[in-house]
């Protein structure tokens, strides 16, 4: 009997020490995702680029699907499940702002700043691969985890996505390849919209008290 509590209890503290893991990750992430979203906002305005204010908002997104992981951590599945849920909605919305970008950019057709795009593009890469580097251990642990390191994980192949675009913008002094990435970040938020939603989905039907 002794032994099967100091089991359970074993466990008990492995599952808190575990939570407590997750929630000062998921805070070093929401800082630096809340951060790098006004720089990389306000750098895309200067610069007039549609794929650096795409990632940008793809920056907030992510700091609001980190703030919803850590509402849900320390709540059952039915709670982690609805989570994700919500943050699978918020990505459908931003790639439908994402479009809006598009359209405006289409009909202004003006030509980006490519020295400004290369180098805020890197500082993002180079912040959301932190990201990426200190959730890497937690994407399989539940389904609020896994949908908060497919976020992060979209937000690496959107930031070179945009050092490609800088580098074509400025090679053909064309406006389009800035579009054609913005476009294609708008298509990643939108298939990770899709995949975050069908895998949380079926959860939601967990008892109420889970």
């Amino acid at each position: 009997m002794t032994d099967h509590c100091c089991e359970h209890k074993g466990h008990e503290l492995a599952d808190f020490a575990r939570r407590e893991s997750q929630r000062r990750v998921l805070l070093i992430v929401l800082y630096i995702n809340a951060a790098m979203f006004l720089v990389e906002f306000s750098a895309g305005v200067i610069a007039g680029s549609a794929a650096l204010m795409a990632d940008s908002v793809d920056m907030l997104g992510d700091a609001l699907v980190y703030a919803l992981s850590l509402y849900a951590l320390d709540r059952g599945a039915i709670w982690k499940a609805r989570a994700a849920v919500a943050k699978g909605g918020f990505i459908l919305a931003l790639g439908a702002a994402v479009l809006v970008e598009i359209g405006i950019k289409i009909a202004t057709g003006s030509l980006p700043q490519t020295t400004v795009m290369l180098g805020i593009g890197a500082l993002a890469l180079t912040m959301n691969l932190t990201c990426l580097s200190l959730l890497w251990r937690f994407r399989r642990q539940d389904v609020n985890m896994s949908s908060t390191f497919e976020c992060s994980r979209n937000d690496v192949i959107a930031n070179i996505g945009v050092l490609v675009a800088a580098g074509l913008v400025a090679a053909f002094a064309s406006p389009w390849p800035d579009i054609i990435v913005a476009v294609a970040i708008a298509g990643i938020f939108l298939r990770s919209a899709v995949r975050v939603l069908r895998e949380a989905w079926p959860q939601l039907r967990v008892p109420i008290n889970a």
